[in-house]
């Protein structure tokens, strides 16, 4: 076992369980977070995102185990790069997540993470080299079809699910690759968004377009903004939690917690269209995931994961 891995009794496992059923659950609530600020534009949303996870980060760091790794990273300039990139893949999937949410995609916002898990099915054989199983085929083949009802129903493709899963599927990829825990990976990451942030959020001030601290005290609008920083932060610690105490299995499963949870808000609560067609794009996506849970399912049960 490796050592720095918490040891798995069953109160770890619990643990593990209820970290990584909070972290989901909370990814799964936040369209209607990011609701209360419909009237602010999606840019200036995430460059509020950014500053502030940024200063939560550097005080949990900070108190926490310190900054030697994400220095050690940040001194080798292959791995900065990958930082870099993997700091572009996010601040385009949160910009997307929040137009999505805002302009009243939330079901689509959640076909895109639905879709997540057998993109990355693909990607692990496009770019590793991987040998997709039968099961596998089929599940990517469902959601391939999926894809394609929903690209005739909408007159072109479903450019938000898409941008979604692979922006979101191709920085896990990278961040595999980076030898940083979460939060240490969160602040190298907001460490690289900070000066276009800080530019957009400095030009809003000068030209008089902000919507932060207008009244000169703060409002439940600015509230809000603040609250952008402890809401991107804290699902990534309670994941990183899960991540380090539950089988890759387990986890696999509780990541469709989040997107049925955002369906469900945008088609009760916001009353989203669902006409029949994207039902059907959606049941092909359903079938796909519940092939590859099968698949992976044998695939635990033949061996460690």
């Amino acid at each position: 076992m490796n050592p720095t891995q918490p040891a798995a009794t069953p109160e770890n496992t619990r643990l593990g369980i209820l970290a990584g059923v909070g972290a989901y659950a909370i990814w799964g609530l936040v369209p209607i977070f990011f609701k209360q600020m419909v009237e602010v534009p999606a840019v200036e949303i995430i460059a509020h995102r950014v500053v502030w996870a940024m200063l939560l980060m550097t005080a949990l760091i900070g108190f926490g185990r310190g900054f030697g790794d994400a220095l050690r990273v940040a001194r080798i300039p292959a791995q900065l790069a990958k930082i870099a990139l993997a700091s572009a893949l996010v601040i385009s999937n949160w910009l997307t997540f929040v137009w999505g949410v805002n302009n009243g995609h939330i079901v689509e916002t959640s076909l895109g993470y639905f879709i997540l898990p057998l993109f990355n099915v693909a990607l692990g054989v496009l770019v590793l080299k991987e040998r997709m199983r039968p099961l596998q085929w089929v599940a990517v083949l469902c959601a391939a079809v999926g894809v394609a009802i929903e690209t005739t129903r909408a007159g072109g493709l479903p450019w938000i699910a898409l941008v979604l899963a692979s922006t979101f599927g191709i920085y896990g990829l990278l961040r595999k690759q980076l030898p940083l825990d979460a939060a240490s990976g969160l602040f190298l990451e907001t460490v690289c968004m900070m000066p276009p942030a800080l530019a957009w959020l400095g030009w809003l001030v000068y030209s008089g377009q902000g919507h932060f601290g207008g009244s000169g005290m703060l409002s439940a609008g600015d509230l809000y903004l603040v609250a952008t920083g402890p809401v991107t932060a804290i699902p990534l610690l309670l994941f990183a939690i899960a991540a380090r105490r539950l089988p890759l299995s387990r986890l696999a499963f509780l990541q469709y917690l989040a997107p049925t949870i955002a369906f469900l808000i945008g088609v009760l609560i916001y009353h989203e269209p669902l006409d029949a067609q994207r039902m059907l794009s959606l049941a092909a996506i359903w079938v796909g995931l519940a092939v590859y849970s099968v698949d992976l399912l044998k695939t635990t049960r033949a061996g460690p994961v």
